[in-house]
């Protein structure tokens, strides 16, 4: 197996516009994209616009993406968080804020028991993110 797990997010026709929120958010590049209208991936008329697969990434952090064809029933995301591990408080305040913009926080970035600033934000398209700032010893 290669390092780490590379998140691939599901959308419905809001995929390109989620990749230039991430792309701000975390200062990612957009190092691959391709709709379904530039391949030879059959998409019905409505989809050809829909990215059919991209690729964020900055260093080791990475994001994948892509529209399904297919609108699926609208159920609330649950049962997984995306945690990023900050470098500095300044750097998870200034990411807090971009998520939170148009999402809800669920615990605001604050100092915690174990020894680290940590807030939990859910943004406008519904993923959760855990931004996590080991403190200096």
């Amino acid at each position: 197996m290669k390092g780490a797990i590379t998140p691939y997010l599901s959308f419905y026709g809001q995929a390109d516009q989620a990749a230039s929120f991430y792309e701000e958010v975390f200062g990612l590049e957009r190092m691959a994209s391709q709709t379904y209208g530039d391949s030879n991936f059959p998409a019905p008329d409505h989809a050809k616009e829909f990215l059919l697969h991209c690729l964020l990434q900055k260093g080791d952090f990475k994001l994948m993406m892509a529209d399904s064809v297919e609108e699926q029933p609208v159920q609330p995301r649950s049962g997984l968080a995306l945690v990023v591990e900050c470098e500095t408080g300044e750097e998870a305040v200034e990411i807090f804020s971009k998520l939170s913009d148009g999402g809800q926080v669920i615990m605001e970035l604050q100092d915690t028991f174990w020894g680290a600033k940590y807030g939990k934000v859910k943004d406008k398209f519904g993923f959760v993110w855990d931004l996590n700032v080991e403190k200096e010893k």
